[in-house]
């Protein structure tokens, strides 16, 4: 079998360690080195001839994170290696899947057909904003699904029949719904509506919540607006408690106060992406172990449905 080199991106170094430790190896050699303009050039400090690569890299914006993985992704192919698989823990521009109004861009399909061009023979990533994003690409794609990771903390919480939970809007039912099914547990809804972007301009909850538990379930939080007003309307409507569960913490603009002014109890989140600040509310959990499955999986033609809950 070829052998298996791990490479980190810039931006998810202390996450790539991790995961080739869970693997069971060091972190290949790389550098990326930088003219005085800021343009990029990465170079293998080892030889990948004939080697699986696995390049570790999160997209999120700036648009450097995306331009550095793929001119990793061509150094490899032109260094002669036998695989190259983007191991993205998030996918950025995930959330321009569609054309939801005139003139406007399909990002999440540009920065699939991106990577495709770069050269990746595969691509590895973890709750994608919308599930048809896999469509967009025409080479295999393992989605890694964080409830993996969640559904034993949960469990380690032990709420017992108080537990129900909630999407924080119409879009993240499915996701909801799959959890509530897993607990065999009922959930809420709640139905918002924006003036425009990352700007809720009301609310309200379809369900009861009296007296429960409450866990919000997304797959990013980005200012943390929606989750926090969520929030306060669910303990408004006499819930006992409400915590939230999300992939990606994508946490910008005012997130970090808007998390610690909240009514939220904790935020629970993993570590696709470094934390910005710490935050006594929040509480990280790794996907370290679950992409070092995954990647052993995909080395030995094995299945990774077993991954998932």
């Amino acid at each position: 079998m070829p052998e298996v080199k791990l490479f980190a991106g810039t931006n998810t170094k202390k996450l790539a360690a991790s995961i080739a430790k869970n693997y069971g190896q060091e972190l290949g050699q790389l550098t990326m080195s930088k003219f005085s303009d800021g343009e990029m050039s990465p170079s293998f400090d080892e030889s990948v001839r004939g080697c699986h690569v696995f390049l570790i890299q999160s997209t999120n914006p700036n648009a450097d994170n995306l331009l550095e993985l793929c001119l990793m992704i061509d150094a490899a192919k032109r260094a002669s290696a036998y695989k190259v698989c983007a191991v993205v823990p998030y996918f950025g521009y995930a959330r321009q899947d569609r054309k939801d109004r005139p003139r406007v861009s399909i990002a999440a399909k540009l920065i699939a057909n991106m990577i495709m061009s770069a050269g990746a023979d595969r691509i590895m990533t973890c709750d994608l904003h919308a599930g048809q994003i896999q469509g967009f690409f025409d080479i295999p794609l393992d989605h890694l699904n964080g409830s993996a990771i969640f559904v034993p903390y949960l469990k380690s919480l032990d709420l017992g029949d108080n537990l129900i939970f909630a999407s924080p809007d119409v879009g993240g039912v499915s996701r909801a719904r799959a959890y509530a099914k897993h607990f065999e547990v009922e959930m809420v809804v709640c139905d918002k509506h924006r003036k425009r972007a990352n700007e809720v301009a009301s609310m309200q909850v379809i369900g009861d919540v009296e007296g429960m538990d409450v866990v919000l379930v997304d797959d990013m939080v980005d200012t943390a607006g929606t989750m926090c007003k969520a929030a306060e309307i669910i303990l408004d409507k006499g819930a006992n408690s409400v915590r939230a569960i999300a992939t990606h913490a994508v946490l910008s603009g005012k997130a970090y106060e808007n998390i610690e002014k909240s009514v939220l109890s904790e935020l629970v989140i993993t570590d696709t992406i470094p934390l910005k600040q710490e935050s006594s509310k929040i509480k990280v959990l790794t996907v370290a172990e679950l992409f070092a499955k995954a990647i052993h999986a995909v080395t030995g033609n094995d299945s990774i449905s077993a991954l998932f809950v």
